[in-house]
C-alpha cells in the first residue's frame, strides 16, 4: 500500500503541445507494473481545452466541479457537469475541456499500453468548440 499526501505532488501546467488554454494538472495515481493506471485531476479555465486524441484503451472521466464540453470526433458537443462519468472507447478520438464562460474540473483515469496513454494530435477548431451543445 502506498499513501500520497494531499499536497505532496506538485501541481503543473498543461503542455501547450496537448491543451488550448490553461489546465491544470495534479497527478493522482501512477501504479507501477504489472499495473497500468493513471489518474489526474485536471482543472481547465473557461474556454480552455485538450486536442483531440484517443487513447490506446480508453479513458473515464469524472467530472468534479463546473460546467464543460466534450466530443467525439462526428458527433455533437455534449455538456458535461458535476457528477457526470464520460467513458471514451479506446481509440475514440475526442476533445473535452471547460465552456466557454465557465471553468471545469474533471478526474481523468486511463491505462498504458506499453508506456503509451495518450495519442495527441490537432487542436481543436474554435466552430468545433463553439458548436451548440446537446
Amino acid at each position: 500500500m502506498k499513501i500520497t499526501a494531499a499536497g505532496s505532488v506538485p501541481t503543473r501546467a498543461g503542455s501547450p503541445d496537448y491543451f488550448t488554454g490553461k489546465v491544470w494538472q495534479d497527478p493522482l495515481v501512477s501504479a507501477p507494473e504489472p499495473a497500468r493506471v493513471s489518474a489526474l485531476r485536471v482543472s481547465f479555465e473557461p474556454g480552455a481545452r485538450t486536442n483531440w486524441h484517443t487513447h490506446p484503451l480508453g479513458q473515464t472521466l469524472i467530472v468534479v466541479s463546473g460546467v464543460g464540453r466534450v466530443q467525439t470526433e462526428g458527433g455533437p458537443v455534449r455538456e458535461i457537469r458535476p457528477g457526470d462519468v464520460v467513458w471514451i472507447s479506446p481509440h475514440e478520438k475526442h476533445w473535452h475541456g471547460a465552456a466557454p464562460e465557465t471553468s471545469m474540473t474533471h478526474i481523468a483515469i486511463h491505462e498504458g499500453l506499453n508506456g503509451v496513454y495518450a495519442d495527441w494530435l490537432e487542436p481543436v477548431a474554435e466552430t468545433d468548440y463553439t458548436a451548440e451543445t446537446d
